[in-house]
């Protein structure tokens, strides 16, 4: 990706959606998405007052189940040879502070922390070692799941794709975790779910690699990276948190 790219995201200032680098307090408005080349800076402004969206508007929401061994057993699957791949609408996306709302069909809705990498640039057929060119950074992201749902159908997309089922954010930072970094939920200020990026049994990297085998990815599509054990469900009136160190924290109340 060239230059590493301070973190960017999204705000509403003034009822307008506006793309921003973020640092510290303030943003720097840009005149187009911050994975993009060539960003214009149009103006500066604190960040108190404004209202942080998701991050990207992505087109493709590419996600992998059962990618940490503890989870795949929490649920009793088996770990597959490969990645297993399912999608997520983009009409699921909500941002830091929006709530997650519980569907009235669903006694069962549950947080999943995830690692989400962002994708920079146009890839097909991309080889592993050859990935990180492509992605733009990562972020965090919460693949709300209704669990009685998915056991039900025996399948994930309506499990899965429910409105306000995909929060991201709160930034797209460019650097890549550490592996010892801890991914991790809290469910009203108490850990309920704790993993690290070295517990992945397929990388970001390789997931990006892989699905692009699959598929043409697009800038601003996100690959969400699986969940580590722990998972749990969400009553209304909660408020959950997914962190991942060095990436940030997303919070989202649940309705």
């Amino acid at each position: 990706m060239g230059t590493a790219r301070p973190a960017f995201g999204r705000v509403l200032a003034d009822g307008e959606v506006r793309h921003c680098f973020v640092e510290d307090a303030a943003v720097r408005f840009i005149d187009r998405p911050g994975y993009e080349d060539g960003a214009r800076e149009t103006g500066v402004a604190p960040l108190a007052g404004l209202t942080v969206l998701a991050p990207v508007a992505p087109g493709k929401i590419v996600a992998v189940g059962l990618n940490y061994r503890a989870h795949a057993a929490e649920l009793d699957m088996a770990v597959q040879a490969e990645p297993i791949l399912f999608m997520k609408p983009a009409t699921a996306v909500i941002g830091p502070g929006q709530a997650i709302v519980r569907p009235a069909r669903s006694r069962q809705v549950d947080y999943e922390a995830e690692l989400v990498l962002v994708v920079g640039r146009r890839c097909k057929q991309v080889a592993a070692d050859e990935a990180a060119q492509y992605v733009a950074g990562y972020t965090c992201g919460n693949d709300v799941t209704a669990r009685d749902l998915q056991r039900i159908d025996g399948q994930w997309t309506r499990a899965k794709s429910f409105d306000t089922f995909c929060p991201l954010g709160p930034w797209v930072v460019p650097e890549a975790p550490a592996a010892e970094a801890c991914v991790s939920t809290c469910v009203d200020g108490v850990e309920v779910q704790h993993g690290f990026v070295a517990d992945m049994i397929v990388s970001a990297l390789e997931l990006l690699a892989f699905a692009s085998g699959v598929m043409t990815l697009e800038p601003g599509d996100v690959i969400m990276t699986g969940t580590p054990p722990g998972v749990g469900p969400l009553q209304s009136g909660q408020t959950v948190s997914v962190a991942v160190e060095g990436v940030g924290q997303l919070t989202n109340p649940v309705l």
